[in-house]
């Protein structure tokens, strides 16, 4: 388990094995394929090379696999890695192993493109954040794509305490709100609780030239359907669905709403 008394509360979050199943569910498959279509707008053809960096249980990476690519996976937690390792059943075109964002053990200029979608929501501090990026922007080959996710910093309050309603399980949550919209800090409220970091659109931005790239895109993923009550309804009827991700798209710049998305996608390039 790490060190890092913040990245332990993560290790213990998601060692209980729910993440395999969460973009599985309404809210996660309206995610799932809208980040799905936002990447592919750049991603470079089948058979190239891209390194996905904190993928998780691999749910981008078997996706990209079968459409051809060549998948570097890496990931901070163990039980993630074994869990993508049984599901692609021993697939030559997936690499993965146990890694740090960080500090990569894959070499530079060594993938076609990037995929960033996990690490920033769990490492605090801006000059973590800052060497994840740049581990990323060394591995990339010179121009390739590198997509970037964040979890907005009103996350919190609208999708916790509007949609799911965290305040009937997490007494005197309404303060604590408070303190993570200042500070971006998202602690373990409970035992089984999401911990992490939340980001403001201008500050991801920030961020991102910081460490070196120029931003092509940066949209805001589910729009505010992931709020409606009968989503699972509406993703499985046809004309429902077409309107679902119709008014993401329709949506996704504009800047005064870019925020109201509980996650943000960055596509960007080395300078």
């Amino acid at each position: 388990m790490p060190a890092d008394p913040d990245l332990a509360a993560m290790a213990r979050y998601y060692d209980r094995g729910l993440e395999q199943a969460r973009l599985a569910k309404p809210d996660g498959m309206l995610e799932f394929e809208r980040t799905k279509e936002i990447i592919l707008r750049h991603l470079p053809p089948p058979a190239s090379v891209v390194a996905d960096i904190g993928g998780g249980p691999g749910r981008y990476a078997l996706w990209l696999e079968r459409l051809g690519y060549q998948v570097l996976h890496r990931d901070l937690i163990p039980l993630h890695v074994k869990q993508l390792q049984l599901a692609a059943g021993g697939c030559q075109r997936i690499q993965s192993a146990v890694g740090d964002a960080r500090q990569l053990d894959l070499a530079s200029a060594s993938a076609d493109a990037v995929l960033l979608l996990g690490p920033l929501y769990h490492i605090e501090r801006r000059r973590g954040r800052l060497r994840a990026l740049r581990e990323v922007l060394r591995v990339v080959r010179p121009g390739g794509p590198v997509f970037v996710a964040a979890i907005s910093r009103w996350a919190p309050r609208v999708d916790g305490m509007l949609r799911e309603r965290t305040f009937e399980a997490i007494p005197g949550i309404e303060a604590e709100l408070r303190r993570i919209e200042r500070t971006g800090r998202l602690p373990p409220l409970g035992p089984s609780t999401f911990c992490g970091y939340t980001h403001r659109p201008g500050q991801l931005r920030a961020e991102l030239v910081a460490s070196g790239f120029e931003i092509i895109d940066l949209v805001g993923v589910e729009g505010p359907a992931f709020l409606l009550h009968d989503l699972a309804e509406r993703l499985s009827d046809v004309q429902a669905r077409k309107v679902l991700f119709e008014t993401a798209r329709a949506l996704e710049r504009v800047p005064e709403l870019l925020g109201i998305s509980p996650h943000m996608l960055a596509t960007v390039r080395g300078r």
